[in-house]
């Protein structure tokens, strides 16, 4: 049999922060291929295992389950795991590769907050040659762990296609388009983006976010 390799011609989606049922399935119609659920009790998106698992029950399949956590203890990351049928962990702290490498129960990506003083290529080659997925790149707002409706400048955004860096921070329907093209990023991540109030996401926002992530989208 002859394999037919085609271009890709979207980019993958992202939508973390769910808090609701009702949130998670409109995600699956638009045709989002992961959600977050975050477990991080400081953040206005932090979900309770019960909340997660109602979740994660009502999804068809094909979706991927990321759990995001904040300088977790081992015991938190086997406790999240145990409960809740997570496909991935996104580590979103100031956890080390050997950390990460050591201790997440399942495949694991990890989130860099673009500082000034971060050397972005060799941070991510040390957490990959550790065993990650994936490296997400988020907006560093002090004090706050992603979800702030931040951007970070996109020139900063590494031009290689040698690791999959997922792009995050600030993105919307109004400017996915422009931030695809410009970083060409394995694929997008957002929160605050979508969202009608912090956990609470707008359906029709999702809809037209993923219609701006295929090639040659025009700006909605």
């Amino acid at each position: 049999m002859k394999w037919v390799y085609t271009v890709r011609t979207r980019t993958r989606v992202k939508v973390c922060g769910i808090t609701r049922v009702e949130d998670a399935l409109a995600c699956a119609q638009a045709g989002v291929d992961a959600i977050g659920l975050v477990f991080y009790a400081p953040s206005p998106r932090n979900v309770l295992i019960k909340q997660a698992q109602d979740i994660v029950s009502a999804l068809p399949p094909f979706i991927t389950i990321v759990g995001l956590v904040v300088n977790a203890s081992p015991a938190e990351l086997h406790n999240i795991c145990a409960q809740v049928e997570l496909d991935v962990i996104q580590f979103h702290g100031d956890e080390t590769p050997v950390f990460c490498a050591e201790n997440s129960p399942k495949p694991w990506i990890k989130a860099l907050a673009m500082h000034q003083s971060l050397e972005v290529e060799q941070a991510a080659y040390d957490y990959m040659k550790a065993g990650a997925q994936g490296i997400l790149l988020d907006a560093y707002v002090e004090g706050v762990r992603g979800g702030t409706g931040k951007a970070f400048d996109w020139e900063r955004f590494p031009q290689t296609q040698d690791i999959p860096y997922i792009l995050a921070g600030g993105l919307n329907p109004q400017n996915v388009n422009t931030a695809i093209t410009r970083t060409n990023p394995w694929a997008i991540d957002l929160s605050s983006g979508v969202e009608i109030q912090p956990g609470v996401k707008n359906h029709q926002a999702i809809q037209e976010l993923v219609s701006q992530t295929y090639i040659g989208a025009t700006g909605v």
